[in-house]
This record gives structure tokens, C-alpha cells and sequence, in this order.
């Protein structure tokens, strides 16, 4: 199932220095670790704003809200999630 899932970050400006580094390292390993299973396939910076636009490829829902859960920055962050199906009229699928 893939899912387009956009992804605000609002880390607190008071938060420890040391904790900040170590949670957006922790992050970064973590979706580079989703990205070469292929579950987190594409990643996109929102111009401007501390935000990204991703695309996951996983089997399931329950996968997908234990992928979401899961990130370091999980706390810091609004999401916004859309279910994605095929389009009748994508070239590539049609025959």
C-alpha cells in the first residue's frame, strides 16, 4: 500500500542541545535504514519549512502507524497522511 505522508517538525527551542543532535542522528539512521528496505520510498524537502514529503510502500496500515510511531522526532512532529491507489489513467499501467 503506498502512502503520500507530509511531515511537519516543531522541535522546542529550549530543548537540550545534546538531546536535539542525538534525536535528529537517531532520525536520519532510522529513515535511511527504512529507505534501503524500500519501505520509505521517496523523500522530498518542503522548501522553506522544517517539513518533508515522503512516500511509504508498506503492506499494511498497522505497518505504517509502527513505522510513524517509531521515529525519533515522532513527538515533534504533525502529520498529515494520504492512502494512494492507481490512477484509471496512468500511462504506466495501462495495456
Amino acid at each position: 500500500m503506498l502512502y503520500a505522508v507530509k511531515m511537519d517538525v516543531a522541535i522546542p527551542r529550549d530543548l537540550d542541545p545534546e538531546v536535539r543532535a542525538d534525536t535528529v542522528a537517531r532520525e536520519k539512521a532510522y529513515s535511511h535504514e527504512l529507505q534501503r528496505g524500500g519501505e520509505w520510498a521517496h523523500i522530498w524537502r518542503i522548501a522553506g519549512q522544517y517539513s518533508n514529503l515522503s512516500i511509504f510502500d508498506v503492506t499494511d496500515n498497522e505497518r505504517l502507524h509502527e513505522i510513524l510511531w517509531n521515529l525519533p522526532l515522532f513527538p515533534f512532529m504533525t502529520m498529515e497522511i494520504t492512502p494512494l491507489a492507481q490512477h484509471p489513467s496512468d500511462i504506466a499501467v495501462q495495456t
